[in-house]
């Protein structure tokens, strides 16, 4: 089973893209983060016609997460718990069932946070707080779980190919740098450093300057799994590739691959 997550910044606009990839591809299952559109205004028909069981948590503009899987898609629910007020759509969850049993799957689309000393960071730190608690209460449930999404968080320094360029943003402060830890520490193993642990893996490339031309990039596309999905993943990978493709998003797909 290969679980991807893909900040697609703007279905409408990276559909041409996004099912190109698809079928190049053909991941199981594909959380999607920053659809910018409501739930109507989705491409599921194009999509459902690849295979894919489609949930939609939109939004008028902004944000928004989808779901998208080519197995049974159960137990779908819409929202981080935590703050009844909280009117952004930036979290969907639901169960996937594959041949040797099921896996939960967390998309999330976590909070930009700046500029920074404004509620906007607050809100990103309340955010990842209300995060971990979920996450504790579902691991609970001692079954392979994958936490996964544009996390807006760059763990270390390795994360990124200019650290000291990074210094004032919500991306890399202590306060966030530490939430995402606790998240980790809650016995959760990032996918991608447990295949790809050296320097040069990012995820996102601004499109000014060069960046991606430069690999001038970050990794904040994160792939968490719990002790049960951990034990059977095989492998994982980023497909920097699209990244070069006309008409691209910021971010490429994150993957990992299990045994299930």
């Amino acid at each position: 089973m290969r679980v991807a997550t893909w900040n697609i910044n703007g279905v409408k606009a990276r559909i041409e893209g996004l099912l190109t990839w698809l079928k190049e591809t053909s991941p199981d299952v594909v959380c999607l983060q920053e659809i910018k559109t409501v739930d109507e205004g989705f491409p599921r028909l194009e999509i459902e016609a690849l295979g894919y069981n489609v949930a939609v948590f939109g939004q008028k503009g902004f944000n928004g997460v989808a779901l998208l899987s080519k197995l049974p898609l159960n137990d779908v629910s819409r929202g981080l718990p935590g703050d009844g007020d909280d009117e952004q759509s930036r979290y969907i969850e639901g169960v996937v069932e594959g041949a040797g049993g099921i896996v939960r799957i967390a998309g999330l689309y976590l909070p930009n946070g700046n500029p920074l000393g404004t509620e906007k960071f607050s809100y990103k730190l309340a955010w990842m707080r209300r995060l971990i608690a979920h996450t504790t209460a579902l691991l609970r449930h001692e079954e392979p779980l994958i936490v996964l999404g544009d996390f807006n968080v760059i763990p270390d320094p390795v994360d990124a190919k200019t650290p000291s360029a990074w210094t004032g943003d919500a991306l890399y402060q202590p306060e966030s740098r530490a939430l995402y830890a606790e998240l980790r520490h809650l016995g959760l193993v990032d996918g991608i450093r447990a295949c790809h642990p050296g320097a040069g893996v990012y995820t996102f490339w601004d499109y000014q300057t060069g960046a991606f031309q430069k690999n001038n990039g970050i990794r904040i596309d994160h792939l968490l799994l719990s002790p049960q999905a951990a034990d059977r993943m095989t492998t994982s990978g980023i497909d920097t590739f699209t990244r070069a493709w006309e008409k691209p998003s910021d971010h490429c797909p994150a993957w990992v691959e299990l045994s299930i």
